[in-house]
């Protein structure tokens, strides 16, 4: 026994000092400095990652308590609308014009103005549109718009906090640890924002490719994966598996569901055009007509249009849309009328112009929706086909205002898993935007990140 017993001493002995030196020999020959480099930048990745994915969650939680609070008040005390829609939508520009001018709008101009700026000239005033206070004045602003009944989204929201938590943690992070490139940093953190906000993790990809990237993705196609699965499966994990709309019905191969998707993808597309031009002449109203001080009279006219909207119009003025697309796509009476048509295309804008933090990414969908199935009310078709319809209206209106076809067609994809229909959706969100580009050269973030870096242009002359 105790010859077995120094056997397997000696053998354990021996399994020690060989795997010892296994190991020694792993290290010297594949882990190199510059691999523990990629792998220690890669855990700045991660834990931005981590945090932007429950961010998002929590997030998204609090604007669906805010949508339903709305909702809520307006049903039981609907003329409470022409005092509430000032008094919230004030407030909500009071706090950006106050603590945070860069929270305003979208936040998808921000962080495209945030990318251009992340060089050794100009990185000084990535802080101006990313940082901890404008992610809180942020979220602060949003909710307070949604609940007063402003018709916002918080996906491009997301994609501003998203960048701003990149940039803390990376700013937080001892100067002695790897540093991975600003500019990698921030597009990694839109594309994690976004793979979060619509659980649509190759459409955040697309959008890097697509919205935000100068350089070649070789470079950095590792962290936006990785930032952009990370994000995503934290959302999962906090909030189970899921689709942003469903699954609804589709059907296609239809001659005339074809020319039927041609027709409200132009259709769509030209509407876009003119949402573009009416939200941005709305944000230059002040800059014309009013002076910084009376502002504030501007913002509560704003509010009662929007109340005039919801009250005596159609009560979708309010909130993202989503409710008008889940209409569309999964009730049995599909029928839609023209004053919701208009009310979603015209509330979104009022919101926007504001000055408080609006999102418009999920308020194009609704708007396409609405003129999508407005239009495929008229004809015979089936359930299917008629969704099919809506979703290359949400499509081809998401690509016409943002300019961006690719990332339009893989976010409805992905938010409705109907992979039947992709030439479909590749269609209109084809036509949708070369409708658009014949008109206007510029989709509406541009134009914003445009004006955002003449700001930046205009302190540093001050300086």
């Amino acid at each position: 026994m105790k010859r077995i017993f120094h056997r397997l001493a000696r053998y354990n002995q021996l399994a020690l000092r060989y795997s010892t030196q296994f190991m020694e020999y792993l290290q010297t020959r594949f882990v190199t400095p510059r691999a523990r480099i990629v792998f220690m930048q890669s855990i700045v990745i991660w834990l931005a990652s981590f945090l932007v994915g429950i961010v998002a969650v929590v997030y998204a939680r609090m604007f669906a308590w805010a949508e339903w609070g709305c909702l809520y008040w307006f049903e039981h005390y609907p003329k409470l609308a022409f005092l509430i829609f000032p008094l919230f939508f004030t407030l909500a520009w009071w706090f950006v014009n106050r603590f945070a001018p860069s929270a305003r709008g979208s936040g998808i101009p921000q962080l495209m103005a945030a990318v251009d700026l992340a060089n050794a000239q100009d990185k000084r005033f990535v802080g101006y549109f990313l940082s901890l206070k404008v992610m809180a004045i942020k979220i602060i602003s949003s909710l307070l718009l949604v609940f007063g009944g402003g018709a916002s989204g918080r996906e491009g929201p997301t994609l501003q906090i998203a960048g701003s938590v990149f940039k803390v943690v990376q700013d937080w992070l001892p100067k002695d640890w790897p540093h991975v490139s600003e500019r990698i940093m921030l597009m990694t953190g839109g594309a994690a924002g976004l793979s979060a906000a619509f659980n649509t993790p190759l459409g955040g990809i697309v959008f890097v490719v697509e919205e935000l990237s100068k350089v070649h993705i070789a470079r950095f196609r590792n962290f936006v994966f990785t930032g952009v699965i990370i994000a995503g499966m934290t959302a999962q994990w906090l909030n189970g598996s899921y689709l942003y709309l469903g699954f609804p019905k589709t059907a296609g191969g239809d001659v005339k569901v074809f020319a039927l998707t041609m027709l409200i993808a132009i259709l769509t597309g030209l509407a876009g055009v003119v949402f573009t031009k009416m939200v941005y002449q709305f944000t230059r109203v002040r800059e014309r007509f009013f002076g910084r001080n009376s502002f504030v009279w501007y913002v509560a006219f704003l509010g009662l249009l929007s109340a005039s909207l919801a009250y005596f119009v159609s009560p979708n003025a309010m909130g993202s849309g989503k409710e008008v697309m889940e209409h569309l796509l999964f009730e049995p009476d599909k029928t839609i009328d023209i004053a919701t048509v208009a009310v979603r295309f015209l509330a979104p804008g009022i919101s926007f112009s504001s000055g408080a933090a609006a999102g418009i990414f999920a308020p194009s969908l609704a708007t396409g929706a609405s003129i999508g199935g407005w239009i495929a009310q008229w004809f015979d078709l089936s359930n299917g086909a008629f969704n099919l319809l809506v979703l290359a209206g949400m499509t081809a209106f998401l690509s016409s205002v943002t300019r961006s076809p690719f990332t339009a067609a893989i976010l409805v994809l992905e938010m409705t898993d109907r992979h039947s229909v992709i030439f479909y959706l590749m269609l209109a969100a084809m036509l949708g935007y070369l409708s658009a580009y014949f008109l206007e050269k510029q989709g509406i973030y541009d134009k914003f990140k445009l004006d955002y870096l003449k700001k930046v242009a205009d302190m540093k002359n001050a300086k």
